[in-house]
């Protein structure tokens, strides 16, 4: 069985890597990764070596089109839409395994061009796909992306090592990046919460896309903190983040609920910088980029209405970090389904018991 993997961005490996060894482990097979072309070549041949991954490099979704073609894999897997799955499905099938289990209404919609089958997280979001797209195939495998961190694979960072204090607690401040809390925290943001360890963990998009550059600016800036570590582009994956934080400050991010399913403890910052196309009479349009169940995944976690709540909730949060737990638990089937540490593993045999 040979499988694909289309990391169409960076940030799609972490959620593919667990899948990926679970494959070498079991022998099931071979797998190659196709990489895009981009600002961050130089990144990806580091852990391309440090993964020893079998690869290729394509300059746009056309190339790596005729290189499923040619390739005739078993699978060909895609962490969102792919424009040309037709021709792939004339010689392969087909995955899509989403890389977050986030609130936004695009979690169902990247499904309305369908793969020969999505992996999805629980019971619940696979019961919604079948009632909207009834004609295609939806299987319920759990989030393989925290099954390092269930199966103790990961031990998160080594504090010390990365220049913290390992007597203090740490928080984890890891924002999407549109709609987001960034540009609302002040500029000695990390100053306020001396008594912590911070590690930031932006998303890829706000570290690499220009339209974003005011964000850089605020990240660089708290960096120069001797309390903060801000993941470079290097850091890809968000899973030593997860397991090395006591505390998640964050907004509306897939982050946020991946935390929350480990039952930690989560701040939502309500207050976020939104685009003037967003605001007043276009506030609509916000709504429309959120899921139909945002304001139910709301309680998951504890919420800031504006920044100068946060201080207080960080430490009643620190120091009572059960206060929520029954929710968080209650809520984690709904959002990342099995939590067993065998999502992989499940995966892997689906794709032996039905490749062509």
């Amino acid at each position: 069985m040979h499988i694909i993997f289309d990391v169409r961005h960076l940030y799609y490996l972490p959620q593919y890597l667990p899948v990926y060894h679970t494959l070498l482990k079991q022998r099931a097979g071979k797998a190659s990764f196709v990489f895009y072309r981009g600002i961050h070549d130089s990144i990806i041949e580091q852990i391309i070596e440090q993964e020893q991954l079998t690869f290729i490099w394509v300059d746009n979704e056309q190339q790596a089109t005729q290189f499923y073609l040619k390739q005739k894999a078993s699978w060909v897997f895609f962490a969102n839409s792919f424009p040309f799955l037709d021709q792939v499905h004339q010689v392969s099938q087909s995955v899509q395994l989403g890389h977050g289990i986030g609130p936004k209404a695009s979690y169902y919609t990247k499904s309305d061009t369908a793969t020969s089958v999505r992996f999805v997280e629980g019971q619940y979001r696979t019961n919604r796909f079948n009632q909207m797209y009834p004609n295609d195939t939806f299987v319920d495998v759990g989030f393989c992306k925290l099954d390092p961190i269930i199966n103790n694979e990961t031990q998160g960072f080594d504090l010390a090592n990365i220049g913290l204090d390992i007597n203090k607690p740490t928080l984890l401040y890891a924002p999407t990046f549109y709609p987001s809390s960034i540009e609302c925290f002040p500029a000695n943001f990390p100053a306020q919460f001396s008594q912590y360890n911070i590690l930031i963990k932006p998303h890829y998009f706000s570290l690499s896309k220009e339209k974003y550059k005011k964000q850089r600016l605020l990240l660089e800036l708290w960096q120069k903190f001797d309390n903060v570590y801000l993941a470079k582009v290097t850091d890809y994956s968000l899973v030593p983040f997860l397991a090395s934080a006591d505390l998640m400050i964050s907004d509306a991010s897939s982050a946020l609920f991946e935390f929350a399913a480990l039952n930690k403890p989560v701040i939502w910052c309500d207050f976020l910088k939104l685009r003037w196309s967003y605001r007043g009479i276009f506030s609509y349009r916000f709504k429309k980029r959120m899921d139909q169940d945002y304001g139910e995944y709301a309680e998951i976690a504890v919420h800031a209405k504006k920044y100068s709540q946060l201080q207080a909730l960080v430490e009643q949060q620190i120091n009572q970090p059960k206060q929520l737990e029954e929710t968080r638990l209650a809520f984690a089937e709904k959002l990342a389904g099995k939590l067993d540490g065998k999502a992989s593993e499940r995966i892997v045999s689906y794709l032996q018991q039905h490749a062509s």
